[in-house]
């Protein structure tokens, strides 16, 4: 039984803080009618491989159907909602699925509208209940509430809950090959939107999107909305050009790696390692028309600016790579140095030093590309929703990072020299205390007599005449003897 969106929010609320949250909007307006009508529709066996991909066990989540809410209508309506078990959800979004229909207005014939703005945002305010999570949209781009023919300002509505509402923090879209034809209707392709909610809904498109899972389902390209000023190039390595006492690797993770050799850079000047990279734009469907670029690294606790070539990028298609070459200095002088304690405990080792490099894009302008242009005309042919795809005209600076390891190799001589030093103080130390418990045999003459005194370091041994009268006292240190506190006129020395 299909419920207002709202009565779900709870469920959502109570799911586990390490899950993720999940709201699947799935239209069934009348511009809808041949996804629904036609035998060969793929429509519901994509949503239902999509939520199987993206869920895990432990998420929450709620399926629901929408068009656009009427008085006695309400719009999005829960089909389902769930937490995920240890077993895919499929049977369930199934069975939720199979009975829905093209939806019509109340007390009419006529078939309902759409609105996806009030989808989107029921979605977060009431589902979601204002929380982080994700919601998927599967639409087929006509956004006409109250059959308002003036898709173009809707549309531009829809764009403006996106690209400027601060809830939204990540969008993504996927454009769908999926032909069909109904009795009124027919339509070449489909949308599949995803929109991540706060800073943790971003960071768990991300996951889902690192995992390949998604991937197995949509073999398309996610086509990014927002945003469009983060990660938009990726530096890769492809050549580095050894100097002496240091050597160069690309790790398989594609990080840079710089083994020095701190013998080898001691005193000298700083090494400089010339470098090409492969500039990758990253932010599919759009190109980069003019960027400004300036580096820098960031090593053992040194920034340095990292010369290049050229201080712009233009006409950067998606996808592709612009050879981009470098000179970067290495901060030998940062370096610990070998008597350093940390020296000291990675001798005969790689002494690791964490790094990075970072390139600045700024006063980027990019343009949607032509490839993609065409393929969301063949798909949404006279459809103006593309236009959401639009970038605005100055994007903020942005920055791609690719880490660097320095590994900083000491022989062990210091190592050996500093444990020499050590067994000699220790050796030392212990010739100390065994002089300082020996015990000594000290010769003195007391009025002409000769006698031996058994004494050691540290004593003070009186000394008596033949009477019993203390005439002096002997003092025995580490370094000898003396005497003291002699008695006036009496006969005492050291030896015979």
């Amino acid at each position: 039984m299909m419920r207002p969106l709202v009565m779900v929010a709870a469920m959502l609320a109570a799911a586990p803080a390490a899950a993720t949250s999940h709201v699947f909007l799935v239209q069934n307006s009348g511009w809808m009618e041949p996804f629904y009508t036609d035998p060969a529709s793929q429509y519901k066996p994509l949503v239902e491989a999509v939520i199987g991909a993206a869920t895990q066990p432990g998420d929450a989540l709620v399926l629901a159907s929408f068009n656009q809410g009427l008085p006695g209508a309400p719009s999005p309506r829960a089909l389902l909602a769930r937490t995920v078990d240890n077993k895919p959800p499929t049977a369930a979004v199934h069975a939720a699925l199979a009975p829905l229909e093209v939806a019509r207005k109340p007390n009419s014939g006529a078939l309902a509208d759409t609105d996806l703005g009030e989808a989107v945002g029921t979605a977060m305010t009431q589902a979601l209940g204002g929380k982080p999570g994700l919601v998927w949209l599967f639409t087929n781009n006509r956004n006409s509430p109250n059959n308002d023919q003036a898709t173009a300002q809707r549309n531009r509505e829809f764009y403006q809950l996106i690209h400027a509402g601060a809830a939204i923090s990540k969008a993504i879209a996927f454009p769908l090959h999926m032909p069909v034809k109904g009795a009124r209707y027919s339509a070449n392709g489909l949308m599949v939107y995803v929109f991540a909610v706060q800073e943790q809904g971003r960071r768990e498109l991300d996951a889902l999107l690192r995992s390949g899972r998604l991937q197995q389902v949509i073999t398309e390209p996610p086509a990014r909305l927002k945003p469009l000023d983060q990660d938009t190039v990726r530096l890769v390595p492809t050549r580095v050009e050894n100097v002496p006492g240091v050597t160069f690797a690309t790790l398989p993770d594609g990080r840079l790696r710089a083994d020095v050799d701190a013998q080898a850079t001691a005193g000298g000047p700083a090494p400089a390692a010339r470098i090409t990279w492969r500039l990758e734009n990253a932010i599919y469907p759009y190109t980069i028309a003019h960027a400004r670029i300036a580096a820098q690294s960031s090593l053992a606790g040194a920034v340095q600016p990292i010369g290049l070539p050229s201080a712009e990028v233009t006409a950067l298609a998606p996808g592709k790579a612009q050879p981009l070459a470098s000179t970067m200095a290495l901060p030998v002088a940062n370096l610990p140095g070998k008597w350093s304690l940390a020296a000291l405990q990675s001798a005969g080792s790689a002494q690791v030093l964490p790094g990075r490099i970072d390139v600045q894009l700024a006063e980027q302008r990019l343009e949607l590309s032509q490839a993609f242009r065409q393929r969301m005309a063949t798909l949404f042919p006279g459809d103006p929703l593309p236009d959401i795809f639009t970038p605005p005209e100055r994007i903020q600076g942005s920055r791609a990072t690719l880490p660097v390891e320095v590994r900083l190799q000491h022989g062990a001589g210091p190592l050996l020299a500093a444990l020499g030093g050590a067994f000699a103080l220790l050796a030392a130390a212990a010739a100390g205390l065994i002089a300082a418990t020996r015990g000594r045999k000290v010769l003195v003459t007391v009025e002409g007599e000769p006698r031996t005194v058994h004494t050691k370091a540290g004593a003070k041994t009186p000394l008596y005449d033949r009477a019993g009268n203390k005439v002096a006292e002997l003092h025995t240190t580490l370094f000898g003897n003396r005497l003291a506190d002699v008695r006036e006129g009496a006969q005492v020395r050291l030896g015979r």
